[in-house]
C-alpha cells in the first residue's frame, strides 16, 4: 500500500460547500483523492498509465474551437437629436 502525504491545494474551492483553501489531495494505490475538511466532500480520480488523473472534459482542459462564422453586420449610428430642436 503506497500513499503520499495529504497536502492542501492553495486557492482550491470546494465544489460542495464553496470553502476556499479547505481541499487536500493525496494518492493511494493508483487512485488520486481530493477531500474537503469543512464538509464531507470526497472525490476519487483514477490515474492512467502515464501517471495522470483522468479528468472530466471541461472548457479548461479541452482545446478551444475557433469561431469561423463570417457574419458581418453593419452598424448605423443615429444622432439622438436628429437635427430637431425641442
Amino acid at each position: 500500500m503506497t500513499a503520499t502525504p495529504k497536502r492542501f491545494i492553495a486557492g482550491a474551492i470546494c465544489p460542495r460547500c464553496a470553502a476556499m483553501d479547505r481541499i487536500r489531495a493525496w494518492e493511494q494505490n493508483g487512485i488520486r483523492y481530493r477531500e474537503c475538511v469543512s464538509c464531507d466532500y470526497l472525490e476519487q480520480l483514477a490515474i492512467d498509465e502515464n501517471g495522470f488523473a483522468t479528468d472530466l472534459p471541461t472548457r479548461v482542459n479541452q482545446p478551444r474551437e475557433e469561431d469561423t462564422s463570417d457574419d458581418i453586420q453593419t452598424v448605423r449610428l443615429i444622432d439622438p437629436s436628429d437635427g430637431k430642436t425641442h
